[in-house]
């Protein structure tokens, strides 16, 4: 068995890891680099570590961009083989590959004008919308702890890691006919924290020959545990005393999701008052139906809301909006009212006409619910910066500035020592990556602290043999 790190090795993103065996090369995850423009057009448009053609399948372990947002450039450069994901994972893929799509398209736009005034060629986005339907024909579903035999001796299951809904572990059982040898293989692909408002906990794997694992988190911890209700609470009612708007920017897959079912926990409770709730990104609301139809994945209280309670993710007061229109409407709401939008980081989407229009108000609150990179709009406002840009204008900052930062969906230090004791076996070799140099080696030297086996940190480029 060979594998071989092809992204998100010394980074967190862009996954993408090739497994060597028996005459078959089975791609992990399929990402896209997230970084500059320039650098992301250059490592995501060509595949410099493999040709796609060669390729006989693809194992997803979930549907976030940085998983799985370069697979419509895999089938368009030559691979034709089988998807193969979770029934959740593909529905979510069919809304956010899509919307990849369209994203690349205004990216290139802004690229091909710097590309233009330096005399340089103009390029075209990586992959279309088209692009981004014709990949879901090569998706191949698969249930939880449902074994299939995906190559000549490799026998695929998914376990549930919890991160995102669909989210899974890759194990891999593996009759190697080099040396003769039964291995079980496992990628953890993301793993989530446990205690999640919506999903069920990372389920621990058994008896693990070999483990390709992340390490987003290494070294740091998370500020607040999961699932801390009373504190969100009580910014909500605190705002609601102001007598303005609450302006949560929110990831549109599962950041959105836990927070609508926390407020519907918290309305039904009687811990707020029936304020009205909008739900504003397209994206977010398709999403949001994506979750009702998989009961599969999800915990056991939020199941049983989904079965025999009031949906948890359409309450009376949650009012979802599509349209342009109804979105310029809410500009028009008066008194209170939550109004959650994409992107999370404050860097796109119609958050950034609710800041425009609501940030230099008093009573206002813009509650944060999730973790903001640097120079990033979220990032200043939260760091408390007086004066933001936001649309080509320049802001006062007059708002009340709230963050939560239990609602992470990584693993913290902590959990993914945690996670990494709770999968049993031999665990020969472990393999670091989806994180950045430092953060890797960190928990690197903890997790050789309590283990005999070999720990080490995948090297972009380079090939182990096992």
């Amino acid at each position: 068995m060979k594998l071989k790190f092809c992204g998100a090795a010394g980074t967190t993103t862009g996954s993408q890891h090739l497994l060597e065996v028996n005459g078959s090369r089975i791609l992990l995850d399929c990402g896209l680099y997230q970084g500059s423009r320039r650098d992301a057009y250059d490592i995501n448009c060509c595949f410099p570590h493999f040709d796609p053609a060669t390729i006989d399948a693809v194992v997803l372990s979930h549907a976030h961009i940085d998983h799985s947002g370069n697979l419509p450039n895999l089938v368009k450069k030559g691979f034709t083989g089988n998807i193969y994901a979770t029934d959740a994972t593909r529905d979510l893929c069919q809304i956010m590959l899509t919307d990849s799509a369209r994203i690349q398209t205004g990216d290139i736009k802004w690229l091909n004008k710097h590309r233009e005034r330096e005399g340089k060629p103009l390029v075209e986005p990586i992959y279309s919308e088209q692009d981004a339907e014709l990949s879901l024909r090569q998706f191949v579903t698969v249930n939880y702890e449902r074994p299939l035999q995906i190559a000549d001796g490799v026998k695929l299951s998914f376990i549930d890691a919890g991160h995102i809904l669909g989210s899974a572990q890759v194990l891999l059982e593996v009759d190697d006919h080099d040396d003769g040898r039964k291995k079980r293989f496992l990628f953890s692909g993301d793993v989530g924290r446990g205690g999640n408002e919506v999903l069920r906990d990372p389920v621990a794997a058994q008896n693990i020959d070999f483990l390709l694992m992340e390490s987003t988190y290494g070294g740091r911890e998370h500020e607040s545990p999961p699932g801390e209700s009373d504190y969100f609470a009580e910014v909500i009612r605190k705002a609601v005393k102001r007598g303005g708007r609450v302006l949560i920017p929110a990831f549109a897959v599962e950041r959105t999701q836990q927070i609508l079912y926390m407020l519907n926990e918290l309305f039904v409770a009687g811990k707020l008052p029936d304020i009205p709730v909008y739900v504003d990104s397209p994206m977010a609301v398709s999403a949001t139906e994506v979750y009702r139809l998989h009961p599969e994945a999800v915990n056991e209280e939020v199941y049983e809301s989904l079965f025999e309670k009031q949906n948890p993710f359409g309450f009376e007061n949650l009012t979802l909006v599509r349209s342009v229109k109804n979105s310029m409407a809410l500009n028009a709401l008066e008194g209170t009212a939550i109004i959650i939008s994409a992107s999370g980081m404050c860097e796109a989407g119609r958050i950034l006409h609710h800041l425009k229009n609501n940030i230099g108000n008093s009573k206002t609150t813009v509650l944060f619910v999730g973790y903001c990179a640097d120079n990033t709009l979220g990032r200043r406002i939260r760091d408390g910066e007086p004066e933001v840009p936001i649309l080509g204008g320049r802001y006062k900052v007059r708002a009340h500035i709230e963050a939560v930062d239990s609602f992470s969906g990584h693993a913290d230090h902590s959990e993914l020592l945690d996670y990494f004791d709770r999968t049993t076996g031999p665990k020969g070799k472990v393999w670091l990556v989806h994180g950045e140099t430092e953060r890797s080696e960190i928990l690197r030297e903890a997790i050789a602290e309590r283990h005999q086996g070999e720990v080490s940190l995948g090297i972009l480029g380079t090939e182990v043999s096992f």
